[in-house]
């Protein structure tokens, strides 16, 4: 199942910054695993914001739900979740 996760970024004034600085370092880490396993398919930066538009292939969406709730960023997120589907004009087998 491909679901597009828009995600945005919100850090409170008064976070611990070296706190902060640890969380985004465990993300990358975290993050590349996952592109790695071909679970996040796509990741891009929304340009001006500290935001990302991403695309996951996932079993379920428990699946997808439990990967995001694991992000050591999540609880600065704010996500939109959308189900995608094959378009049938798309000219690719694979929608890689």
């Amino acid at each position: 199942m491909l679901f597009m996760v828009e995600m945005e970024v919100v850090v409170p004034h008064d976070v611990d910054r070296d706190h902060f600085e640890a969380l985004k370092a465990e993300e990358k880490v975290r993050a590349q695993t996952l592109q790695k396993a071909g679970t996040w398919r796509h990741l891009w930066r929304v340009a001006g914001q500290y935001a990302n538009v991403s695309i996951f292939d996932v079993q379920s969406v428990d699946d997808l739900h439990e990967i995001l709730l694991g992000l050591p960023l999540f609880p600065f997120m704010k996500t939109k979740v959308t189900a995608l589907c094959r378009h049938p004009s798309s000219i690719y087998d694979d929608d890689r």
